[in-house]
Protein backbone atom coordinates (compact mmCIF):
# COMPACT_ATOMS: atom_id res chain seq x y z
CA UNK A 1 0.00 0.00 0.00
CA UNK A 2 1.08 3.21 -0.67
CA UNK A 3 2.40 5.82 2.05
CA UNK A 4 1.83 9.79 2.31
CA UNK A 5 4.71 11.44 1.56
CA UNK A 6 6.90 11.83 4.44
CA UNK A 7 9.01 8.64 4.12
CA UNK A 8 9.02 5.72 6.72
CA UNK A 9 7.27 8.43 9.02
CA UNK A 10 4.30 8.84 6.36
CA UNK A 11 0.96 7.23 7.10
CA UNK A 12 0.55 3.50 5.92
CA UNK A 13 -2.97 3.41 5.01
CA UNK A 14 -3.13 -0.63 5.26
CA UNK A 15 -2.44 0.15 9.18
CA UNK A 16 -6.03 1.62 9.30
CA UNK A 17 -8.10 -0.67 7.45
CA UNK A 18 -9.45 -2.06 10.39
CA UNK A 19 -9.93 1.51 12.02
CA UNK A 20 -11.70 2.46 8.24
CA UNK A 21 -13.94 -0.51 8.65
CA UNK A 22 -14.39 -0.65 12.39
CA UNK A 23 -15.59 3.10 12.34
CA UNK A 24 -17.30 3.53 9.77
CA UNK A 25 -19.58 -0.16 10.88
CA UNK A 26 -20.14 2.15 14.28
CA UNK A 27 -21.28 5.01 12.03
CA UNK A 28 -23.60 3.23 9.93
CA UNK A 29 -24.99 0.90 13.05
CA UNK A 30 -25.61 4.45 14.64
CA UNK A 31 -27.48 6.19 12.41
CA UNK A 32 -29.83 3.13 11.30
CA UNK A 33 -30.78 3.03 14.55
CA UNK A 34 -31.72 6.67 14.94
CA UNK A 35 -33.57 6.30 11.38
CA UNK A 36 -35.65 3.05 12.43
CA UNK A 37 -36.34 4.83 15.86
CA UNK A 38 -37.48 7.79 14.21
CA UNK A 39 -39.61 5.98 11.83
CA UNK A 40 -40.79 4.12 14.42
CA UNK A 41 -42.18 6.48 16.94
CA UNK A 42 -42.86 9.88 16.68
CA UNK A 43 -40.53 13.27 18.10
CA UNK A 44 -41.08 12.91 22.05
CA UNK A 45 -42.46 9.93 22.72
CA UNK A 46 -41.72 6.42 24.05
CA UNK A 47 -42.45 3.23 24.25
CA UNK A 48 -42.17 0.94 27.57
CA UNK A 49 -39.40 -2.03 27.29
CA UNK A 50 -38.91 -3.10 29.93
CA UNK A 51 -40.89 -1.70 33.00
CA UNK A 52 -39.33 0.13 35.86
CA UNK A 53 -36.26 0.19 34.00
CA UNK A 54 -35.92 0.70 29.88
CA UNK A 55 -37.53 2.79 27.75
CA UNK A 56 -37.06 3.13 24.19
CA UNK A 57 -37.67 6.77 23.49
CA UNK A 58 -37.42 9.11 20.32
CA UNK A 59 -35.95 12.75 21.83
CA UNK A 60 -33.40 15.20 20.14
CA UNK A 61 -30.71 16.05 22.39
CA UNK A 62 -29.25 19.51 21.34
CA UNK A 63 -27.09 19.62 23.86
CA UNK A 64 -23.53 17.49 24.02
CA UNK A 65 -22.34 14.84 26.38
CA UNK A 66 -25.45 14.19 29.13
CA UNK A 67 -27.22 17.36 27.22
CA UNK A 68 -24.06 19.87 28.72
CA UNK A 69 -25.44 22.87 27.01
CA UNK A 70 -28.84 21.89 26.02
CA UNK A 71 -30.45 24.96 27.07
CA UNK A 72 -28.44 27.84 25.48
CA UNK A 73 -30.47 28.62 22.16
CA UNK A 74 -26.92 30.44 20.89
CA UNK A 75 -25.65 30.19 17.29
CA UNK A 76 -22.34 29.52 18.52
CA UNK A 77 -23.32 25.77 20.20
CA UNK A 78 -23.40 23.78 16.89
CA UNK A 79 -20.37 25.05 14.96
CA UNK A 80 -18.33 24.67 18.28
CA UNK A 81 -19.36 21.14 18.78
CA UNK A 82 -19.01 20.27 14.60
CA UNK A 83 -14.73 21.72 15.37
CA UNK A 84 -14.51 20.01 18.74
CA UNK A 85 -15.30 16.69 17.25
CA UNK A 86 -13.37 17.38 14.00
CA UNK A 87 -10.56 18.34 16.12
CA UNK A 88 -11.04 14.85 18.37
CA UNK A 89 -11.70 12.82 15.42
CA UNK A 90 -8.05 14.46 14.18
CA UNK A 91 -6.32 13.70 17.71
CA UNK A 92 -7.83 9.92 17.84
CA UNK A 93 -6.87 9.32 13.94
CA UNK A 94 -3.13 10.20 14.62
CA UNK A 95 -3.21 8.27 18.01
CA UNK A 96 -4.15 5.03 16.45
CA UNK A 97 -1.45 5.05 14.29
CA UNK A 98 1.32 5.48 17.34
CA UNK A 99 -0.76 1.91 18.86
CA UNK A 100 1.50 -1.42 17.96
CA UNK A 101 -0.71 -3.29 15.34
CA UNK A 102 -1.09 -6.29 18.02
CA UNK A 103 -2.64 -3.99 21.03
CA UNK A 104 -6.44 -4.59 19.97
CA UNK A 105 -7.54 -3.09 23.46
CA UNK A 106 -6.90 0.35 22.70
CA UNK A 107 -7.03 0.35 18.60
CA UNK A 108 -10.78 -0.98 19.65
CA UNK A 109 -10.97 1.61 22.24
CA UNK A 110 -10.03 4.41 19.73
CA UNK A 111 -12.54 2.74 16.97
CA UNK A 112 -15.38 3.53 19.30
CA UNK A 113 -14.60 6.98 20.45
CA UNK A 114 -13.85 7.64 16.54
CA UNK A 115 -17.62 6.06 15.44
CA UNK A 116 -18.91 7.54 18.18
CA UNK A 117 -17.99 10.90 17.35
CA UNK A 118 -18.62 10.67 13.54
CA UNK A 119 -22.04 9.02 14.67
CA UNK A 120 -23.45 12.09 16.45
CA UNK A 121 -21.08 14.45 14.16
CA UNK A 122 -23.46 13.67 10.79
CA UNK A 123 -26.55 13.83 13.13
CA UNK A 124 -25.36 17.66 14.05
CA UNK A 125 -24.36 18.50 10.70
CA UNK A 126 -28.00 17.70 9.54
CA UNK A 127 -30.40 18.57 12.10
CA UNK A 128 -27.85 20.76 14.68
CA UNK A 129 -29.20 18.03 17.35
CA UNK A 130 -28.62 14.50 18.11
CA UNK A 131 -31.33 11.66 18.32
CA UNK A 132 -31.63 9.85 21.44
CA UNK A 133 -33.55 6.54 22.14
CA UNK A 134 -32.64 4.44 24.98
CA UNK A 135 -33.70 5.70 27.97
CA UNK A 136 -32.62 3.63 31.34
CA UNK A 137 -33.76 4.18 35.29
CA UNK A 138 -34.50 2.67 38.41
CA UNK A 139 -37.23 4.36 40.58
CA UNK A 140 -36.32 7.99 40.42
CA UNK A 141 -32.56 7.45 39.71
CA UNK A 142 -33.12 8.48 35.82
CA UNK A 143 -30.23 8.00 33.30
CA UNK A 144 -30.01 10.65 30.00
CA UNK A 145 -31.60 9.09 27.06
CA UNK A 146 -28.63 7.71 24.86
CA UNK A 147 -27.81 5.90 21.72
CA UNK A 148 -25.23 3.98 19.69
CA UNK A 149 -23.01 6.60 19.23
CA UNK A 150 -22.51 7.37 22.92
CA UNK A 151 -22.37 3.91 23.91
CA UNK A 152 -19.38 3.63 21.46
CA UNK A 153 -18.20 6.49 23.08
CA UNK A 154 -18.60 5.90 26.40
CA UNK A 155 -17.31 1.96 26.39
CA UNK A 156 -14.05 3.19 24.54
CA UNK A 157 -13.65 6.15 26.74
CA UNK A 158 -13.60 3.63 29.63
CA UNK A 159 -11.16 1.34 27.53
CA UNK A 160 -8.71 3.90 27.06
CA UNK A 161 -9.14 4.87 30.94
CA UNK A 162 -8.50 1.18 31.91
CA UNK A 163 -5.39 1.11 29.39
CA UNK A 164 -3.86 3.94 31.25
CA UNK A 165 -4.58 2.77 34.74
CA UNK A 166 -2.66 -0.58 33.96
CA UNK A 167 0.18 1.87 32.69
CA UNK A 168 -0.55 0.80 28.71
Amino acid sequence: MAKTKGGKNGINLKDYTAFFLGTGALVLLDQLTKYLVARALPLNTGEVIIRGFLNLVHIHNPGGAFSIFAGQNSEWKRPIFVLLTLVVVGIIFYAYGKVSKGDWWNRAAYIGVCGGAIGNLIDRIRMGEVIDFVDCYVGDWHWPAFNVADSAISVGAVMLLISLLRGK
